[in-house]
């Protein structure tokens, strides 16, 4: 007999977001400038445009703030704003209680260039979470990858 699993949603913002001073921005200029310049002065006009135009739009993105961002955890899968994942394309989950920005659900997911979910999780739904979770998936230990953390650290 098929156990019947509630809906449990959830708004969060999209990534954690890090107040950027007047330094930071000087600093990201000045990187952007030497590179662009070495690789001009190196021969090489097309990455230095690459590297002048990657500057330019970490900066923008620097400027904008976290959208908020419905989540949902259905019979199906995970929705993440109006995106489904499947459990079938899921292979494990881990729930990261120790973060530092907060509870975090780790899924490892099937997909190529989408191999690892990161979601913010409220406090108060983590227990419900992990027993919807370990019904349908395995739970596995699962780290937040290194570039992750090294861009949460430099306020990306």
């Amino acid at each position: 007999m098929s156990e019947e699993i509630r809906t449990i949603t959830w708004d969060a913002y999209e990534h954690h977001h890090t107040e950027k001073g007047s330094d930071w921005y000087w600093v990201l200029g000045i990187i952007t400038i030497a590179v662009t310049v070495t690789a001009i002065l190196l021969g090489n006009t097309l990455f230095g445009i690459l590297a002048f135009i990657a500057g330019l739009v970490t900066a923008l993105h620097a400027m904008r703030d976290p959208k908020v961002v419905p989540y949902a955890i259905t019979q199906r899968g995970l929705r993440i704003d109006d995106k489904l994942y499947p459990y079938s394309t899921l292979e494990s989950f881990y729930i990261d209680e120790e973060n530092p920005t907060g509870p975090q659900l780790l899924c490892t997911s099937e997909k190529l260039f989408m191999p690892l979910l990161v979601l913010p999780l409220p406090e108060e739904y983590i227990e419900e979470i992990e027993d919807i979770l370990a019904s349908r998936l395995p739970e596995e230990y699962t780290e937040e990858p290194l570039a992750h953390k090294l861009l949460e650290y430099f306020g990306f």
